[in-house]
């Protein structure tokens, strides 16, 4: 007869920024009756999943969740909204492309956008088609929320959200506050062992020893807990992202967009991430780069210069301690992924909580799929640094994973692999190729099809287009209205 185990009794996270409070709220909401305590200090700029300003939709609900509100980001900690990214300078010359969210596409649709996108067959105008309602809707300048309790024509539309990273953590500490969530403020100086791999307590410098049954290290890439533990492993990532330096800028003048953009120049690549409190960017070079060309092209102040040297945890969880984001994986900051795998970590964490007894094929299967997710991130980066601009400036890189085999597959067939705990979906990924500049190709099928199914859907999306633009008000007109009502 199976009996039920002793639940955690205390829970000590290491970490001072949005991600450590955060991984408070989820663990007091998943056990009342646990103790959770936040040791934390100020993190360091190459923390990057503590500033990043934005992550990917599933974020959205992680929060709902979580009981983290969306109408609060938007009001208290500077919220904007994101349809797109768009790409430039990955592929030819002139090249670019849109990453939306969501798996809505119509599949003959996409067949046809594959055509266009691909160069099999121009549209008469010579111009791109939108791959999207988000890309109709960015281009029009025209969103708002859809009402969770009613069908409209833009309620299928995925987006991320936006904010100001000092805001959002003082949201968030307000909620940790109201679920009694303990703080002390320092910095861990020891790591007392336990038996075996187990960690019996952290010493905090000046303030004695805090014990606990789980260790949660959202220290940053220092990984200050998980790096103390016997059996630690590191997996080097550096022969397949070749980004040495990373330049964060400080934060221009406020931009209202429902768009961001990831460019590659002829230094590096540049992320314009846009906020109403300012937009923020980041430059990314390879080896060889003199810092005064770096900060030249930056364009904007530079706030900090990071030294890149990217891999991860072969093992995310040892023993009682479980290292999230930057702690566990170390890469450049191309794309809104730092927050996003934290996120999906936390959310698999919660999903396998242990009791006071930790269960070796409960951690063994989470290690297995934090590794994927994480692994998940540097293919997708990897992609980018295989387009053909990238290897003209970088070199030819290491094809980690299944890296090769996703491209191949792609321009062959128009087709993608499966892959377990990816950060995004198939039609997501279809569409982030596509945008660096590789050409899908056609499954025979596709090729020798009469076209009707083909413009019967584009006949569908044009009128879904229409609405959708019919019914969003412009975005800048609803935001304002929506400040001032709150």
């Amino acid at each position: 007869m199976s009996i039920p185990r002793e639940p955690l009794r205390r829970i000590a996270i290491v970490g001072g920024g949005q991600l450590s409070v955060l991984a408070a709220i989820a663990f007091r909401r998943a056990l009342p009756v646990c103790e959770v305590v936040l040791v934390g200090q100020q993190p360091s700029p190459a923390s990057f999943a503590d500033w990043s300003p934005t992550a990917l939709p599933f974020t959205n609900k992680l929060h709902d969740r979580l009981g983290i509100v969306e109408s609060e980001l938007i009001l208290k900690a500077g919220g904007s909204y994101r349809l797109v990214s768009r790409f430039a300078g990955w592929g030819a010359a002139e090249q670019g492309g849109v990453l939306s969210y969501g798996e809505t596409l119509d599949p003959s649709l996409k067949t046809a956008f594959a055509r266009e996108w691909g160069g099999y067959r121009r549209n008469p105008t010579g111009l791109r088609q939108a791959g999207s309602l988000a890309e109709v809707l960015a281009d029009a300048g025209r969103f708002a929320p859809p009402p969770p309790d009613a069908a409209t024509p833009i309620s299928d539309i995925d987006y991320a959200l936006r904010w100001n990273p000092t805001a959002y953590r003082d949201l968030l500490i307000g909620h940790a506050q109201a679920l009694q969530v303990q703080y002390v403020e320092g910095r861990v100086d020891a790591v007392v062992p336990g038996e075996g791999d187990m960690v019996r307590a952290i010493s905090i410098a000046g303030q004695g020893q805090i014990e606990g049954d789980l260790f949660v290290d959202c220290s940053g890439p220092a990984a200050t807990l998980l790096a103390s533990q016997p059996g630690f492993e590191n997996s080097d990532w550096s022969d397949s992202l070749p980004t040495r330096t990373v330049y964060l800028g400080e934060t221009g003048a406020p931009v209202i967009a429902l768009e961001d953009r990831v460019l590659l120049g002829k230094t590096g690549w540049t992320t314009q991430v846009a906020g109403r409190d300012g937009l923020y960017t980041a430059l990314g070079v390879g080896e060889g780069v003199s810092r005064e060309i770096a900060l030249a092209t930056l364009g904007v102040p530079a706030a900090a210069a990071i030294t890149m040297s990217p891999g991860c945890a072969a093992r995310p969880w040892i023993g009682n301690v479980v290292a999230l984001g930057d702690a566990a994986a170390r890469f450049e900051p191309l794309g809104p992924y730092h927050l996003d795998l934290a996120h999906r970590q936390l959310d698999l964490l919660l999903e396998m909580l242990p009791g006071c007894s930790i269960e070796p094929l409960e951690r063994a299967e989470y290690n297995r799929r934090s590794v994927l997710m994480m692994e998940g991130v540097r293919d997708i980066l990897a992609l980018h640094f295989a387009s053909q601009s990238a290897r003209e400036m970088f070199g030819e890189q290491t094809m980690p994973g299944r890296t090769g085999e996703v491209i191949d597959q792609f321009q062959r067939r128009g087709r993608l692999p499966f892959r377990e705990e990816s950060p995004h979906l198939s039609q997501e990924q279809f569409a982030l190729l596509v945008a660096l500049g590789f050409k899908p190709g056609l499954p025979p099928v596709a090729r020798h099809s009469d076209g009707a199914e083909e413009e019967q859907a584009r006949a569908q999306f044009a009128a879904a287009s229409q609405a959708a633009l019919e019914f969003a008000p412009p975005y800048q007109q609803w935001l304002i209205s929506a400040l001032q009502a709150g």
